[in-house]
């Protein structure tokens, strides 16, 4: 999925795939362009790769709903700074209302078990 992602995702070179659990898992390859610090990842490409990651993960579960999710505010927690590898991320909705999304999304890079980063998204459910 690289058709029809927004100009940061196609920056970011964000790629999906199916996890084993039925989830989307986002997959953002090493590059030049998330570098932070010599050999480690840029924070904001982290959480780039997190809003994406619960974004898609909602819009799934909004499907066939007249349903616009706008994102209100965005908690990013960095847990060990992430190296020069590819890096995982999917989400879970931990409540889906009428008005209100709540998202928890994750980062990780060799075992899903060891993030390096999770966020956590409240959505605005605004009416087409």
């Amino acid at each position: 999925m690289s058709d029809g992602l927004p100009p940061y995702a196609q920056l970011l070179q964000l790629r999906t795939e199916l996890g084993a659990d039925g989830q989307t898992l986002f997959i953002m390859p090493f590059h030049d362009d998330v570098i932070g610090r010599p050999g480690y990842l840029h924070g904001g490409a982290i959480a780039g790769l997190l809003e994406f990651a619960a974004y898609g993960e909602l819009s799934r579960a909004l499907e066939g709903r007249s349903l616009r999710p706008k994102p209100i505010s965005v908690t990013v927690d960095y847990l060990v700074g992430g190296k020069e590898r590819d890096t995982f991320a999917g989400a879970t909705i931990e409540r889906l209302g009428a008005r209100i999304a709540n998202v928890e999304a994750f980062a990780w890079q060799k075992d899903r078990r060891t993030p390096i980063a999770s966020a956590r998204i409240n959505f605005l459910l605004a009416a087409d």
